[in-house]
């Protein structure tokens, strides 16, 4: 029997990569790679990149400098190393890649890495092999399911892939080139997934896609369904203790959605919505197709539904154009809503999206200034969220043991918030209350209400009355 093959995988940006990057690892496996942290000990490395953030392509060709003295090593010590840049960069810039990195013996697509294995093998008999052409099969139908041993290592918590591409064309995105259109999977295929996921220990469960509440995917019944109801459906499934789901666009929210906040315990009462700007302006100019009152009217329904929801979002600072009184707009309505968490990022053009030709650009140092306030509005804004927090008694799904002190435990909170806590039990993947009792940072440090033995105790009783009709 041969020696397994070596697989490192570095990702790039987004949750979807992160999903990505397990299904690479899942598809090769039958080809008999193992995972390795160690790149300069792979036999087959892999860049699964993202387009998205700011001088994504400098990082992946900074990256493979790196690798291509690595790649000599290797072949100086009688082993050979492929390379191969997967993802969103290399969907756009596919022949720019050949170009400029010699060393790279493949590049692959986001909607083609199921073809990893022939791509590996051309790549071997001719030199290289280049897949950035949309395949017409659903990429999903061929990739190999998950192992048992592989989905037990990735803890508690995994992502499920409900969505991928947008039809929304953002001035500034490039995801509906890099992604593609909207297309939603079928609800069957997804409660395989998640079946399987759930029966190997995973309890918290976020579904993922470019713009996740524009699924509209096939149902049993035949007809299309909408996020809700998806959610709906798989909070009914046996083992499944939490659900989150993103990245959202503030004009797929529909009734639906609103309904599961309101009606589902597992839905999780945090909801990440993108705005990027407070100025009705720069919203048109960015094609967002809704205005700043739109998007907090889809906030007071959200809250309405649920009283205890928070919300996340996207910021874009210095979109070409934008002035003094649009970034006073953005302020005024981070003040407005007021986030438990945000994500704020200078404006930067990507090559062939709309915003790249516009000349009115923001300069470098007005762009830093801005950044500069909005970071510390949403940083006070974050303090205060999770400072509220303690005092309160708040449930939290434990995920790992802490590395660095025994008989420590790290879990989430509802909204995401990391919290720490020591117990002598076995606590990995249950939710139980804590008491939370001060803030270091921004991980949230309790106590277990009651010890974790007499919780399981009191829950096992529970079941027993409820199965006998105690």
């Amino acid at each position: 029997m041969s020696a397994p093959r070596k697989l490192h995988i570095k990702s790039y940006g987004c949750q979807m990569n992160v999903y990505d990057a397990q299904r690479m690892v899942d598809t090769l496996a039958p080809e008999g790679f193992v995972e390795t942290a160690d790149a300069a000990d792979a036999d087959l490395v892999i860049l699964n990149t993202c387009h998205i953030r700011e001088k994504a392509s400098e990082k992946v060709y900074s990256e493979l400098g790196r690798l291509r003295v690595a790649k000599d090593d290797a072949a100086r010590n009688g082993r050979q190393m492929t390379i191969a840049v997967a993802g969103c960069v290399a969907q756009a810039e596919g022949s720019e890649i050949v170009r400029r990195a010699p060393v790279v013996d493949v590049v692959v697509g986001p909607q083609s890495y199921h073809h990893l294995p022939q791509l590996l093998k051309q790549a071997k008999s001719e030199g290289r092999a280049i897949e950035t052409e949309f395949p017409i099969e659903d990429k999903f139908g061929f990739l190999p399911p998950p192992q048992a041993a592989q989905i037990k290592a990735r803890g508690i918590s995994a992502f499920v892939t409900v969505q991928e591409g947008c039809d929304k064309f953002c001035t500034f995105c490039v995801v509906p080139y890099t992604r593609g259109a909207e297309v939603s999977r079928p609800v069957a295929k997804i409660v395989d997934d998640v079946k399987r996921l759930v029966d190997n220990g995973v309890r918290e469960l976020t579904l993922i896609g470019q713009n996740v509440n524009a699924f509209h995917g096939e149902g049993p019944d035949g007809k299309s369904w909408p996020l809700g109801k998806l959610l709906t459906h798989l909070a009914a499934i046996p083992g499944v203790m939490r659900l989150r789901y993103s990245t959202s666009h503030p004009n797929d929210v529909d009734a639906s959605l609103i309904e599961a906040h309101r009606d589902l315990p597992a839905l999780m009462p945090f909801v990440h919505l993108p705005v990027q700007s407070g100025s009705d302006r720069i919203l048109a100019a960015m094609n967002r197709k809704h205005t700043a009152n739109e998007y907090r009217r889809v906030i007071e329904r959200f809250r309405d539904a649920r009283q205890d929801i928070a919300f996340s979002s996207d910021f874009i600072v210095g979109f070409p154009g934008e002035t003094e009184q649009d970034f006073a707009a953005t302020l005024a309505l981070v003040e407005q809503i007021g986030y438990a968490a945000a994500y704020s990022f200078k404006y930067s053009p990507r090559p062939g999206t709309p915003a790249a030709d516009e000349t009115d650009v923001v300069p470098a140092a007005v762009m830093d200034e801005r950044l500069a306030r909005l970071q510390n509005l949403i940083d006070s804004q974050q303090l205060g969220f999770n400072k509220s927090t303690i005092g309160t008694t708040v449930d939290v799904l434990f995920e790992r043991a802490a590395p660095r002190h025994d008989g420590q435990f790290v879990g989430r909170t509802a909204y995401l918030q990391p919290v720490h806590v020591f117990t002598n039990d076995d606590i990995i993947g249950r939710a139980l209350p804590v008491a939370i009792e001060s803030l270091e940072r921004y991980s949230l440090l309790g106590t277990l209400v009651a010890p974790a033995a007499t919780i399981a105790a009191r829950d096992m009783q529970a079941r027993i009355e409820v199965q006998t009709g105690a």
